[in-house]
């Protein structure tokens, strides 16, 4: 019997151990996927620490996953061949019977599937997931590009994509981190007239070299709102910051009719009055990943416009250490783990 290595974490809040585990065959409907690179995504904590009801331990996280199918299972032989490269993000698959699935909204899920939390994720050699979690990596991307982009790439370029704005409208992108700096290039290229905003004047140029037409810092007298309305009012707000506070100032930001999109995940409450929201019509909603269609378009728009997610790359037995440097802020951007 063949074996794979993995990084797990044995018990909720525990470090990571390099294990292996013996190499299971996909079931009905699955496939089995060499891993060749697994973004760490800020949301790996929330399994980590167990802090997500049904999270099981020993946990193997990792839900930006690119790698090449090895085995396929029983039923998925006319969709999918072995070799073929594919991502995974954090749609994981669906249960094809709840009433958002019968209704063709399998991205809400009542049992969503999402690896690393409902099996084992990506910080691995290998691992099997459902058929309709694939998503065919275009020639043109890398592995190392590919994994982020399940999970970085497509929440932002769905929470534009979906948005209110079209061509020529004013977009703002709250944050330039490992989300932000894919939102920015994404709003630039959709042909938003784009604002980044960000803490400190420093990040003025990196805004720029994204291709931002203006850039906000969030630290200057001037407040992130009153700088929104002197641009016009922003037709739409991505809120990639994981930060209530710095989310909440931009309400006043918007145009009439203006819309919040929040992909920034944070406990704190909003502090948004019912009044700031009614007399101007303006919309908040909250943006979840996206299906597996969706992450292949990101891929596909991303390599049509050379988008990249800027990326520092380790390999899997430096779980630990990646992991770490993404929770200190050390990383910048997306560690990705390379198994292989």
């Amino acid at each position: 019997m063949s074996t794979y290595r993995v990084a797990q974490v044995a018990a909720a809040g525990g470090p990571f151990e390099i294990t292996e585990r013996e190499t299971a065959r996909p079931g009905p409907g699955h496939v089995r996927i060499a891993v060749d690179a697994c973004g760490i995504c800020h949301s790996d904590a929330m399994f980590v620490d167990g802090l997500l009801p049904g999270v099981r331990f020993p946990l193997v996280p990792g839900h930006e996953i690119a790698g090449r199918i090895d085995e396929l299972g029983a039923g998925t032989e006319n969709a999918w061949q072995v070799g073929d490269r594919v991502a995974v993000g954090w749609f994981g698959g669906s249960c094809h019977h709840c009433t958002p699935c019968r209704q063709g909204d399998f991205m809400v899920c009542d049992n969503l599937k999402v690896p690393g939390w409902t099996y084992d994720g990506g910080f691995a050699e290998s691992t099997i997931a459902p058929a309709d979690a694939l998503a065919r990596i275009p020639d043109a991307l890398a592995a190392t590009d590919a994994g982020p982009m399940a999970c970085a790439g497509v929440t932002t370029y769905n929470g534009l994509r979906r948005s209110s704005a079209r061509p020529g409208d004013l977009v703002a992108v709250l944050g330039i981190g490992g989300l932000g700096h894919l939102g920015v290039r994404y709003a630039v290229a959709m042909g938003f007239e784009t604002v980044a905003i960000a803490r400190g004047a420093d990040k003025a140029d990196f805004a720029k070299q994204l291709g931002a037409h203006h850039y906000i810092d969030s630290t200057a007298d001037t407040t992130v709102a009153e700088a929104l309305q002197s641009l016009g009012g922003a037709k739409v707000v991505l809120a990639t910051a994981a930060n209530s506070d710095a989310i909440t100032a931009t309400v006043e930001g918007l145009s009439h009719r203006g819309e919040l999109v929040v992909i920034g995940a944070s406990a704190e409450p909003l502090g948004i009055t019912p009044a700031q929201l009614l007399m101007r019509g303006k919309i908040i909603r909250g943006h979840p990943s996206g299906t597996a269609q969706d992450v292949q378009d990101t891929m596909a728009f991303s390599a049509l416009h050379g988008i990249r997610p800027m990326t520092e790359t380790v390999p899997l037995d430096s779980a630990t250490e990646a992991y770490q440097r993404m929770l200190s802020g050390a990383a910048r951007f997306r560690m990705v783990l390379t198994p292989h």
